[in-house]
């Protein structure tokens, strides 16, 4: 995997699109270069809602996710330095860890709705 963001889009979708600051709606899975899931909110049995900001996510996801529209899914490859870094996070994700994202957009919220 390079350093780079890798984006696919799997689905186009026809809605609004996400842009910093938004509040997004989304299901999504992470996976482990080996394949290893270590996030699922299906297995949650609800959507994740956040803020496409610093604090509320990783960096991969704000770039990633810029333009998508709702009712679109994209597959993400974000390297170590877009996502955790050095860090470990929980059990799950050692440090330095490529990430894998598949992200269905469900929702779309900015400032002027």
């Amino acid at each position: 995997m390079t350093d780079e963001l890798k984006i696919e889009d799997v689905v186009v979708g026809e809605g609004k699109a996400a842009e910093r600051g938004a509040l997004i709606t989304a299901h999504y899975r992470g996976w482990l270069e080996d394949g290893s899931e270590f996030d699922s909110s299906h297995k949650r049995g609800e959507a994740f809602r956040c803020i496409l900001s610093n604090n509320r996510v990783i960096q991969g996801w704000i770039l990633g996710l810029k333009g998508m529209q709702v009712g679109g899914k994209r597959k993400l490859w974000v390297p170590a330095h877009l996502a955790y870094g050095e860090r470990q996070i929980g059990t799950m994700i050692p440090p330095n860890s490529n990430l894998i994202f598949e992200i269905e957009l469900l929702e779309v919220l900015t400032r002027d709705d």
